[in-house]
């Protein structure tokens, strides 16, 4: 039956389970009150005293700052059809503007490099694209072998931009220097980060997006329980991205054109003429989180973005260290994307309500023991809202399974076990969100973490 399932069926099923879950956590929450008399009633000011019961409901209003995404997410993942079909190619690739693909690195993990440049080299051929370029960006060589569709790009150590990027930034401008580049304007630049592989599906969707040539800024989905799963603990919490993308993500580009909450730093791609116009060239501040630097920038400029079709794939992190560092240095490159003075109010004010809704995780978590301790009289309109705010970041695991993991390769019984097993990873990605808002805060700023990447490294251990 399952492999009958078109998706239009497999979405309105989506959507069922979507909405079930938020009314069965209203109904048990309180949120929606079946019976008024079953939920205790205490008059906090004299129950608490009045510091405490402003305490308290302050920290349940802080719920609200997740308000804006949760709703994006929501609209995202029901308005827009969550499975869709198998890309189909609009154009002949042959008549595609030229792609070039480029990857950055340190040079830390050269074997993990030319096998993927090799990977997604031959899946560029099979999809029929002819007229493109792997540039591969390090710190360090690689010694790529030698072909017409490769290119090997090392930083010189001396080179410095004009106001001083560090890491990523740095790589990604040097590329942009006269004497560098070798794109026209109107070429077009796929950016990857080392372990991320194209899929055929994601290829047409690139070639599509070109063809259209409406926007100048792309972006699509990337999974990550693909081929063999390394930890599976980092891979169900990184479930919450794959519906962060299938969202919050696909409704900002395809409904506004505007990365109103950012974008991510893999599976970006560019028009040249757009890019060197924006510039990684952003100082320190715009070191850190660059990607995030960069999309605030172009949003700014009146650049416009869509939504790409077809997956990409990645790796979580291989352990719990390298997940809470990484989630650490988005933290605090997003604070220096909000904090900084060369974007405008206007142009950051989701994203900064959604890294705010994050820097306070460690008090809103806290109100859920509170609550259970100290009850408080809200407005019905209120516990609804924290119901469902509740639910859908929680359906946002499941569905994250759902999209990741292919029934027909666990079969029944295993893919159930991942949705539970994504549920119950819930409490112990809180506890790294948590610690990484309080390390994020009170570490060291200017730092770019690079995680483990290559799994035969861990074998030969």
């Amino acid at each position: 039956m399952t492999m009958m399932m078109n998706s239009t069926t497999k979405h309105l099923l989506h959507c069922t389970l979507l909405i079930t879950v938020i009314v069965t956590f209203e109904v048990f929450s309180g949120g929606i009150k079946i019976n008024e008399n079953s939920f205790t009633i205490v008059d906090p000011w004299t129950e608490y005293g009045q510091l405490a019961t402003v305490l308290l409901y302050l920290l349940r209003f802080l719920t609200f700052l997740t308000l804006p995404q949760v709703l994006f997410n929501f609209c995202g993942l029901v308005f827009y059809n969550a499975f869709p079909e198998k890309v189909v190619l609009k154009g002949s690739p042959l008549l595609a503007p030229f792609i070039c693909i480029r990857v950055v690195t340190r040079g830390d993990f050269a074997d993990l490099v030319k096998t993927n440049v090799l990977r997604n080299m031959n899946t560029c051929l099979d999809t029929g694209l002819e007229n493109f370029l792997i540039e591969v960006v390090t710190d360090k060589a690689v010694n790529l072998a030698q072909h017409r569709r490769i290119r090997e790009i090392v930083v010189p150590k001396d080179y410095k931009t004009r106001t001083g990027a560090l890491f990523k930034s740095r790589a990604l401008q040097y590329c942009l220097e006269d004497n560098v580049n070798v794109l026209n304007d109107n070429d077009w630049i796929v950016h990857l980060d080392e372990e991320t592989l194209l899929t055929e599906n994601s290829v047409r969707g690139i070639i599509n997006f070109v063809l259209d040539g409406k926007h100048p800024f792309g972006q699509g989905l990337i999974t990550y329980a693909n081929e063999n799963v390394v930890n599976w603990l980092t891979t169900l919490a990184d479930s919450f991205r794959v519906s962060d993308d299938m969202g919050k993500l696909r409704l900002q580009f395809k409904l506004f054109h505007k990365p109103l909450f950012s974008w991510k730093g893999s599976y970006v791609v560019t028009q040249v003429g757009a890019e060197r116009s924006v510039s990684f060239d952003n100082g320190i501040d715009g070191s850190v989180a660059e990607d995030c630097f960069f999309a605030m920038r172009a949003f700014s400029q009146g650049f416009t973005f869509n939504f790409i079709e077809g997956e990409m794939y990645e790796k979580s992190p291989f352990t719990l260290l390298d997940f809470l560092q990484q989630r650490k240095r988005w933290l605090q490159g997003i604070l220096l994307v909000v904090h900084s003075k060369m974007i405008p109010f206007k142009h950051k004010l989701l994203l900064g309500i959604s890294v705010y809704s994050w820097v306070t995780m460690p008090l809103s978590t806290s109100n859920i023991i509170f609550a259970g301790l100290y009850p408080i009289p809200c407005p019905n309109l209120v516990d609804f809202v924290c119901a469902f705010i509740a639910a859908v970041n929680i359906y946002m695991y499941v569905f994250g399974v759902i999209k990741s993991f292919s029934l027909y390769r666990f079969g029944l019984l295993k893919f159930l076990a991942c949705v539970l097993g994504a549920v119950c990873t819930i409490p112990v990605n809180v506890v790294i969100e948590n610690v990484a808002v309080i390390w994020g805060l009170v570490g060291k700023k200017h730092k770019f973490y690079v995680v483990q990447k290559d799994v035969r490294v861990l074998e030969t251990v």
